[in-house]
């Protein structure tokens, strides 16, 4: 019998229930029940403006009226391309209320991956902003299905006077000059809906409910059909794991993108069907961040690892009071210790009782599918499987569970996991296997291994290992000694191909903020490094910037690096 079989991390749950009763109910017929209960309660706030659940409530039926009323039907997908704003929020559950797929895409995609998406999905429309109207209509002509365009607008959302203000700056700008047609305005895609009737409301827990993308576990971009059960299941799990009892009043700083895993079930739906607020933030910058900290004073942040070393280059929360802070979450990236620790010294030193608290998962369960407990961090550890979830780790590539403390390929089962890949069978029988157990696992694609408690780590992607030499070096592991070094905020470690090593590599290090980056720095850190590393795994090349590129979801895109590399080798 294996250690997932017993579920030993139990014994470190605290007042979190082991298990959970999930109701048979689709995503907007719990937040409706939230409405119920919550009816005064805020539901989100836009830079200002504040929307109640009962309102929130209404505007689902309207807006779903209004996709009825264009013709959306059950089944049907429809693309939405947007920032966080409040008509991405109301789309996602008014296509849930008629039984349509929301599709969800980066707003700054590609034109020629936006078509790929909406090829692939077979989308009837696309919801985007009116800033990005032009790149939608030029690819058009390459969609091989019928699809409208609907045009949502900021300054619709905006409070006065910066509705009227709003089409004076930058981004308002970029909406300007739309044609007069080949495109329907959001609001009078609602008002056209006004007189039309629903169909019944007959959403079942187990029909698809989104469609995600990631690049799974070989790295091709494939669509991740989700069920209402998953999203639903997350959030209650999310709650109960974090050992609040009720988030009810409580503000969420919504600041991951809406087309994300964690930004839409843990920034949105699990704070819509837990009574709390959303804080719509639809373009990250280091001032806004902290300017809303300031101002809002959100109660739980959701971020990934680079949203809390934005904290520590924000110059406006020096003398700033951060005690309203009750839950902090990483996910979506490795956190290391040495980042943690920054961190928790931060938020210590700004009267913050709270410390980061890391949780793990993959877009193939929604997002986080473990946390670590309030009170039992262990360093290094990702935490514990939230309740009626079972982590085991097996022989990469095989079914084979191996014994605590043993490297291998971290499988997950419980209610978040997918209903498959979208029109992609192989991909999903080579995910999502039986092992004989009577449970379905998700071959996660991570390397990691559990102790004897039950306790997960999480060493890297089974892709991201650099081979030089013939030795298997994992960059994540150079990463965290490198970031415990005083002087560094940030650093990435990628492999360059080499015609003697195979790879060799390479150290890119963004120093703290006030840190010079000099020759003598430089040596520092290399022999830092050097003196807890073996000699093959340590980078003998250094190069310091002021920032590192990040992906559309924030984390630190270790691949940018890699190709710009190995591009210079090249000539």
């Amino acid at each position: 019998m294996g250690l997932s079989a017993h579920a030993p991390w139990l014994a470190y749950y605290g007042n979190t229930p082991a298990t959970i009763d999930y109701p048979r109910k689709t995503m907007q017929q719990l937040v409706k029940e939230a409405a119920r209960q919550y009816p005064n309660n805020i539901a989100y706030v836009f830079m200002g403006k504040e929307t109640t659940y009962s309102a929130f409530a209404d505007r689902i039926d309207a807006a779903a009226k209004g996709l009825y009323n264009m013709g959306i039907r059950k089944g049907d997908r429809v693309t939405i391309c947007m920032a966080n704003t409040p008509q991405a929020v109301d789309c996602f559950y008014a296509l849930n209320r008629i039984g349509a797929i929301p599709n969800m895409i980066h707003p700054l995609s590609a034109a020629k991956e936006i078509a790929f998406y909406l090829n692939v999905s077979h989308s009837k429309a696309i919801l985007t902003l009116d800033q990005f109207y032009g790149k939608v209509a030029s690819i058009m002509p390459e969609v091989k299905d019928p699809c409208q365009i609907l045009i949502a607008r900021i300054q619709d959302e905006l409070p006065f006077p910066l509705n009227i203000l709003f089409p004076l700056t930058k981004s308002g700008k970029a909406g300007k000059g739309l044609p007069k047609t080949g495109f329907t305005f959001w609001n009078d895609m609602v008002a056209a809906g006004k007189k039309t009737e629903l169909p019944e409301d007959d959403g079942k827990f187990d029909d698809c409910g989104a469609i995600l993308y990631s690049g799974g576990t070989t790295g091709t971009n494939k669509g991740i059909m989700l069920s209402n059960l998953n999203f639903n299941a997350l959030g209650l799990q999310t709650i109960a794991a974090s050992g609040f009892g009720s988030v009810a009043g409580w503000k969420m700083l919504s600041i991951m993108p809406v087309f994300h895993g964690f930004g839409l079930g843990i920034g949105i739906h699990t704070a819509l069907i837990g009574g709390a607020t959303c804080i719509l933030i639809p373009q990250f910058s280091v001032k806004v961040y902290a300017d809303t900290l300031r101002k809002q004073k959100p109660n739980i942040i959701p971020g990934v690892p680079t949203l809390f070393e934005a904290l520590l280059r924000a110059e406006d929360l020096e003398k700033e009071d951060l005690s309203f802070l009750k839950g902090i979450f990483s996910g979506g990236d490795s956190l290391s210790p040495e980042l943690k620790k920054k961190v928790d010294a931060f938020l210590k030193a700004h009267n913050c009782s709270e410390q980061i608290r890391e949780g793990f998962g993959t877009t193939e369960c929604v997002t986080a599918s473990c946390l670590t407990p309030k009170d039992y961090a262990r360093s290094g550890s990702i935490g514990v499987p939230f309740p009626d979830t079972y982590y085991k780790v097996v022989k990469p590539g095989t079914t084979e569970e191996v014994d605590a403390n043993i490297e291998g390929e971290i499988c997950i089962s419980g209610p978040t996991v997918m209903l498959g890949y979208m029109d992609n069978p192989e991909e999903t029988a080579s995910t999502l296997r039986n092992h004989g157990d009577g449970r379905i696992w998700l071959h996660t694609g991570d390397l990691g291994h559990m102790d004897s408690d039950g306790f997960i780590y999480f060493r890297q992607r089974l892709k991201r290992m650099i081979v030089t030499s013939g030795y298997n070096v994992y960059p994540s592991q150079l990463e965290n000694i490198i970031d415990s070094h005083e002087k560094v905020l940030l650093s990435c470690v990628i492999g360059i191909k080499d015609e003697y090593k195979g790879q060799r590599l390479k150290a890119y290090v963004v120093p703290m903020p006030g840190i010079e980056p000099t020759e003598e720095l430089r040596q520092e850190i290399l022999s830092y490094l050097g003196e807890q590393v073996a000699k093959y795994a340590a980078p003998k090349e250094l190069e310091f910037r002021t920032e590192l590129p990040k992906t559309l979801v924030g984390k630190v895109a270790y691949r940018v690096l890699e190709e710009e590399a190995n591009r210079e080798a090249a000539q």
